[in-house]
């Protein structure tokens, strides 16, 4: 138990419908046994994720106060830059050594739910960089794509209908995330981690990380195991309300980032989260008798919201207003 499971999903992209189910096993064992994997034979190409590394250097390089033109915690729906120590994942350890930039699905400010001030909803704050925009929503929407791929795959193994998640996933508060982790010795203490231990807050995490490494992952054993960065793949993990839907039969893991020494680390997780108002409850066949549900039902929503507030100073002081 040192070593993620590596899974090929091309299969999912063929005509052959056949070959789905053994990719799908797969999938059940490695989210039953670990909650993490890695992906390869997916469709974002190397040119695109050399293209999001660019720009996302060449944003990080900015001026502070140029980065602060879209301050995450001047917003009410969570979007633009975070500096760095704004997040603290491990509430036991100082806050994180990183900075960051969020995005969603961008709504504009006359749709219904940006004029009743849902939470988590509205338009995109992006930098003033040329290119900028049409890239990031761009693979916003092919990275939601290749999550929903996925989640289909899982159906089979849960007992449920082939559109349970699609349904699920009209309009999702699903974030796309650019992460500059400075190297270690800028830290302002030696507890200081780049992301503190933790686990995911919705369904499924998609993860690029360039070459610096650093990402660790805690097995069955609760033993810290690295999550070394291999060429041409993504880490897959599962967050809390995947655990829930499941009645923890798919693990949500602890992992964290150890920031690199002497180098400057890029990474970019996409969270897969669905419409802010689905239920989150356990499936049928997650629970019987001998399994009750383990946890009471929710909303996404709600959900995202409690966990925004355990993890961010600005939210708990937004909502204390």
């Amino acid at each position: 138990m040192d070593q993620l499971p590596i899974i090929d999903i091309s299969p999912l992209y063929s005509n052959d419908h056949n070959a789905w189910p053994a990719v799908a096993e797969q999938i059940d064992h490695a989210c039953r046994e670990w909650g993490f994997f890695y992906i390869k034979g997916h469709p974002i190409s190397e040119q695109r994720i050399e293209s999001l590394l660019d720009h996302a250097r060449h944003f990080f390089a900015l001026p502070t106060a140029e980065k602060l033109k879209i301050d995450i915690t001047r917003t009410i729906h969570h979007r633009g830059y975070g500096a760095i120590a704004t997040e603290q994942l491990d509430p036991d350890k100082p806050s994180d050594l990183k900075e960051t930039f969020d995005m969603g699905l961008h709504l504009p400010t006359d749709h219904p739910e940006v004029l009743a001030e849902k939470p988590l909803r509205g338009p995109n704050r992006h930098p003033a960089i040329p290119g900028w925009e049409s890239l990031m929503e761009q693979h916003y929407r092919d990275m939601q794509a290749l999550a929903q791929t996925l989640l289909r795959a899982m159906t089979l193994a849960l007992g449920i209908e082939r559109n349970f998640f699609d349904k699920r996933f009209n309009e999702p508060v699903s974030v796309l995330r650019m992460i500059h982790y400075p190297p270690r010795h800028t830290a302002s203490s030696a507890e200081q981690q780049g992301a503190g231990a933790h686990t995911d807050y919705g369904c499924i995490t998609l993860l690029y990380q360039d070459t610096a490494g650093g990402l660790q992952v805690k097995n069955v054993k609760g033993q810290w195991i690295d999550a070394p960065p291999i060429d041409g793949t993504f880490v897959v993990n599962l967050g809390d309300m995947m655990a829930r839907w499941s009645n923890d039969r798919y693990r949500s893991t602890p992992h964290r980032v150890i920031s690199p020494l002497g180098v400057d680390r890029y990474s970019m997780p996409f969270f897969a989260e669905p419409h802010p108002d689905t239920r989150i409850e356990c499936l049928p066949g997650c629970q019987d008798a001998h399994h009750p549900a383990k946890y009471p039902t929710t909303t996404c929503a709600e959900f995202l919201l409690s966990r925004f507030a355990d993890t961010y100073a600005y939210r708990r002081e937004q909502e204390a207003v």
